[in-house]
């Protein structure tokens, strides 16, 4: 199936071709990267998405933090940081970390679960399409990299002031990331399209 598809660098309108595993395609004008479809890309995606939705649970339900000075220690899990900045009167900020953090994330993981499971049996899951665009509009407002930095550079400025201790939930939260990374790279917009309209077909 031929698509048209504009350069998102140029806005050179173009013919996008069927890809064969490994193939990428790039704008003819300025080189920027159209498509691409990698090897075994649908499992690959779904996998880790699904390595990605259990690291992220893990994530939620082990200690996040813990902090120890002067034989105290308090110990805060990834829910509670929202639910301390309410506290404390930064409802906004808790907010836009509830969102951001763990609610988009999640979100983009169930949806691709849902379209990538049917699509390995061959069928088209309900409402395929319309999810699908809502994918990749959610996608860019996940901002797990950008919460992870925050937190390192946090780190380095509290540990001048107490124990810092990682825990379970911290190491959780970076597998999910690595996995919620991937699982974007191997899921191409064009080419997921092409796969619910072949099976549509």
């Amino acid at each position: 199936m031929k698509h048209t598809t504009a350069c998102h660098a140029c806005d050179l309108y173009l013919e996008l071709l069927p890809l064969y595993e490994g193939e990428k395609a790039s704008c003819p004008r300025c080189g920027h990267l159209i498509s691409a479809l990698g090897l075994n890309a649908l499992n690959r995606a779904l996998a880790y998405a699904l390595a990605a939705l259990v690291f992220l649970v893990a994530a939620n339900a082990f200690p996040f933090l813990a902090f120890r000075s002067q034989g105290r220690e308090q110990v805060m899990t990834l829910l509670q940081s929202v639910t301390a900045l309410y506290a404390e009167g930064y409802a906004f900020l808790a907010a836009l970390i509830l969102f951001f953090i763990i609610l988009i994330p999640a979100l983009v993981l169930l949806a691709v679960v849902y379209l990538c499971v049917p699509l390995t049996f061959g069928r088209r899951a309900l409402a395929a399409f319309p999810i699908c665009k809502w994918v990749f509009i959610l996608t860019p407002w996940s901002m797990v990299e950008v919460f992870l930095i925050g937190v390192l550079v946090s780190l380095i400025k509290i540990a001048a002031m107490a124990e810092v201790i990682l825990g379970i939930s911290f190491w959780a939260y970076i597998a999910f990331s690595v996995c919620l990374t991937a699982m974007l790279a191997n899921l191409d917009r064009h080419q997921l399209w092409d796969w619910l309209e072949e099976v549509q077909a």
